[in-house]
């Protein structure tokens, strides 16, 4: 379906606005510094997407957040529901640098939440930037108030979430009880604890959001306006001036396709895109300006839609025969004895005593394999297999 619809648009739909020898003949025409000024925007826009992971991901690199949105954008634009194979890229790459699950689903729906806010956000600013040229069509209207509706609920839905614990609990069984039919219709084992998980998501999104919740709001919009700047570059490069084509308008028609394409119908809403950005941005142009406006649309898909597939491969490569270091790394943690002191230090354990090894089973570690003594400080223990992972919990013993 996908397929059959891309074809369409590019097929029969498109060549109705402008043929493909005119829209060629119109980016022809574009002088080096317009082509430099694309390519400048589009690379730039690029970028902020790299700087929106690292302001929910402080512990990863500006180069690592590149090479993840690179190769997830690159199945994503490659493969229909390529969004949600996208998502297993990206895990498979954060968690080789030690980003561990919870980080990886926090990253993932804070991100994605903020970046749902922003596209209902921006028919609204673009229905009052439009107010001072000119009347708004009804579809922006309709789009505007759709936009406005659906984000105030769920901000509304998401501070509730984290303001109010029995709120968060409620909206925990209910998923619980979701989630169950669905595992069911594919055969699949529900998850066990889904009002525990979302408290603990809780609990994490506050503090994450009371720490860098407006550096995360300023980068999602910054990549979101960067993006529509490169469509800005792209009219005026293929000679569309402020009169034929306003910014106000340009603003407008990017806001109202971008959310036509919220739900991932086609690989990076291909199609969807291209006959939405036409169709609006033509109707205000005139039918003379037809192909410069089908041109710059089209200049403009390509600027941001192709060149992530072979960079995305490339840095996948990369990533596959480059050492994965921890990020953290740098300061190695202490081991052995030190941690055991650090961890009874921790939990304010007045003294050691020994308890036998049986008493240590109840424990959320395993004792380790291999000859050990019949006892342990049971002080140490404790903090050990609270404060460690079972791996850290069952060297620090054996030493």
């Amino acid at each position: 379906m996908s397929a059959a619809l891309v074809a369409a648009t590019f097929g029969f739909a498109l060549p109705h606005f402008a043929s493909y020898h005119s829209v060629w003949a119109s980016m022809h025409m574009m002088t080096w510094p317009q082509a430099l000024l694309v390519a400048a925007a589009a690379a730039a826009s690029m970028a902020s997407y790299w700087v929106m992971i690292c302001s929910v991901l402080p512990s990863i690199r500006l180069r690592q957040a590149a090479v993840v949105n690179l190769s997830s954008n690159a199945v994503a634009n490659t493969l229909p529901a390529g969004g949600a194979l996208a998502m297993g890229v990206s895990w498979a790459m954060l968690s080789s640098w030690g980003i561990n699950t919870a980080e990886y689903m926090l990253y993932t729906l804070v991100s994605g939440i903020w970046n749902v806010f922003v596209r209902l956000g921006l028919p609204v600013l673009a229905l009052l930037v439009l107010l001072t040229v000119s009347r708004p069509g009804a579809a922006l209207i309709a789009a505007a108030v759709v936009g406005l509706a659906l984000l105030a609920a769920a901000a509304a839905g998401l501070r509730l979430l984290l303001c109010s614990e029995p709120f968060a609990t409620r909206a925990g069984h209910a998923l619980q009880r979701v989630l169950a039919i669905a595992c069911q219709l594919v055969r699949r084992p529900p998850p066990r604890d889904v009002p525990g998980s979302l408290l603990g998501f809780r609990r994490r999104a506050a503090g994450l959001l009371a720490a860098r919740g407006w550096r995360i709001t300023a980068a999602t919009a910054a990549s979101q306006l960067a993006l529509w700047l490169v469509l800005l570059a792209c009219l005026r490069g293929t000679g569309l001036s402020q009169a034929q084509v306003p910014w106000q308008t340009s603003l407008a028609a990017f806001a109202f396709v971008g959310l036509l394409t919220a739900l991932p119908i086609t690989p990076g809403g291909a199609g969807i895109t291209e006959l939405g950005l036409v169709g609006t941005l033509a109707a205000g142009a005139g039918p003379s300006a037809g192909a410069q406006v089908t041109a710059a649309v089209l200049l403009y898909r390509a600027v941001t839609y192709l060149p992530p597939i072979p960079l995305g491969a490339a840095a996948y490569l990369i990533w596959q025969h480059a050492p994965r270091a921890h990020p953290r790394q740098a300061t190695p943690q202490p081991a052995g004895p030190t941690l055991a002191r650090q961890a009874c230090a921790a939990i304010g354990a007045p003294g050691i005593q020994r308890v036998p090894l049986a008493s240590r089973r109840k424990w959320p570690v395993s004792p380790p394999a291999g000859p050990i003594q019949d006892e342990v400080p049971s002080a140490a223990y404790v903090a050990i297999s609270l404060l460690s992972s079972p791996g850290e919990a069952h060297r620090a013993l054996d030493t």
